[in-house]
């Protein structure tokens, strides 16, 4: 009985260090040596916030660089992160892919069917995917320059300046935050924010 007793403490004792010390020590790790102190890093335009860099946002408007699709609810609801669990041989799956091709077509005629960037119409992991890669940016380069009526090499030159390089040029792949493209290319040209 006494051991049980002992086993008893030792087990609520690990419970509460575990669960909670473990979070705490995390949290203060997260503000003393994390970027932002912890906090999320927000984009900002004329001084409103307009978002978060590492949460994807729905872009639908010509004048916008889209993301990645999300399966996570209604848009990219992070409180419904998810995927969409179906797999790549799933009939359902195959004619929702079909369906994102045939609308990315429409904006982009300038593209033939298999130049449509794998990635702009599979939606990710989590659902809430904030970048694409430089190349998925770079086909929409024209459609954007044509909504918004300037030049596209102005767009072009914006995204090669968005691209963020991969850790020490090999560790990871290059990626271009699709939020922070759009805040900076409202503030070459303004859109309808």
């Amino acid at each position: 009985m006494k051991n049980l007793k002992v086993a008893f403490r030792l087990t609520i004792v690990m419970c509460v260090l575990l669960s909670f010390g473990y979070v705490a020590v995390l949290w203060l790790f997260a503000k003393v040596a994390g970027p932002g102190k912890g906090n999320a890093e927000v984009v900002e335009l004329n001084g409103k916030v307009v978002g978060a860099a590492n949460v994807g946002q729905q872009f639908t408007k010509d004048i916008y660089f889209w993301g990645r699709p999300s399966c996570a609810g209604d848009g990219y609801d992070a409180a419904n992160s998810c995927g969409s669990n179906k797999g790549p041989t799933n009939p359902e799956y195959l004619a929702e892919v079909d369906t994102r091709i045939d609308t990315f077509l429409v904006h982009h005629p300038y593209l033939k069917r298999e130049e449509v960037p794998a990635e702009m119409v599979t939606a990710s992991g989590s659902g809430l995917d904030p970048d694409i890669t430089a190349e998925s940016a770079r086909v929409q380069v024209k459609r954007v320059a044509d909504a918004r009526n300037i030049d596209e090499h102005l767009v072009a030159e914006l995204v090669e300046k968005s691209i963020e390089r991969p850790l020490l040029d090999f560790v990871g792949p290059a990626k271009v935050n699709v939020l922070k493209l759009n805040v900076a290319l409202d503030k070459l040209n303004p859109g309808l924010w």
